[in-house]
């Protein structure tokens, strides 16, 4: 049975450690108890906000309703094959223990979303992505319960809308659905992504290209660019690259020969925010 906590200290429960209270806490450990806790929500005329890991959010000022922590965990093999595996994840589990988990199995598809923080719950949201990778290339389905409805869901990956950033957990369905479990198709013979970025410039510094090494050589790099939240608050890199058609990349490009610029599936080019900045 889940506990209601009044006056509840978040500071600890986002990443940029703002030292501020919502009127209610409910952690939930399953579906079946955030069912129940809605079914107390809506008798009550509050406001009602859904926190993952704490890193896609800054708070300014006191919460003044519930806030709802889904801590579902578990990793679930559902399907395993000679080419891949399929894992049912709770929304619950930190994002980079997973990865972690995966790599130490030797399945790829995720390594190069090492150290994004968050919890799971919250990848398919906003589709993250870095170094030539996009969460939506290892998810097959995504489960959720409707809030006003209480019922149970389950989107394919098409059903998701993925787009650069995006979802239509972003979009139409936004606040309507708490997601409680993710599952993801990994490779057992990975296909390394190693263009985009710095990565082969850190890779020079291992003997051998493995899961391993890429996921240290990411690690590596963030490290670098970002402070530890731990330290100092932040909430990892949350910009969206810009999105340019081949004609003014190529007009760019004669002003600056040295600028990055990477081909995208829709015809389009992208140029990272950071080099810009």
């Amino acid at each position: 049975m889940f506990e209601i906590i009044e006056n509840f200290r978040l500071k600890n429960y986002n990443t940029f450690h703002i030292d501020i209270t919502c009127l209610y806490y409910v952690a939930c450990s399953s579906p079946e108890q955030i069912k129940d806790f809605l079914s107390i929500h809506q008798k009550k005329d509050l406001p009602l906000l859904i926190l993952g890991g704490g890193s896609n959010i800054l708070f300014t000022k006191d919460f003044e309703g519930y806030v709802v922590k889904p801590e579902i965990k578990g990793i679930e093999k559902v399907i395993e094959t000679n080419d891949f595996v399929e894992l049912k994840v709770g929304a619950g589990e930190n994002w980079d223990y997973f990865v972690e988990y995966c790599v130490k199995n030797n399945w790829g598809g995720v390594e190069n979303l090492s150290l994004i923080p968050g919890n799971v719950g919250t990848c398919p949201i906003q589709n993250i992505g870095a170094y030539g990778i996009e969460v939506k290339d290892v998810i097959t389905r995504v489960e959720t319960l409707e809030i006003e409805t209480r019922q149970n869901h389950t989107f394919s990956n098409n059903d998701c809308q993925f787009g650069y950033r995006d979802s239509i957990f972003k979009r139409e369905l936004k606040g309507k659905h708490i997601i409680t479990h993710v599952t993801f198709r990994l490779l057992k013979k990975p296909v390394f992504h190693l263009d985009y970025g710095s990565i082969k410039d850190e890779l020079a510094n291992f003997d051998t290209i493995n899961l391993q090494n890429i996921r240290q050589a990411v690690i590596n790099i963030r490290e670098a660019k970002l402070p530890d939240p731990e330290k100092i608050g932040n909430s990892g890199s949350f910009f969206k690259n810009p999105s340019v058609t081949k004609d003014l990349a190529n007009q760019i490009k004669l002003k600056f020969p040295e600028i990055p610029a990477y081909e995208q599936n829709d015809g389009l080019v992208k140029i990272p925010a950071g080099w810009l900045i």
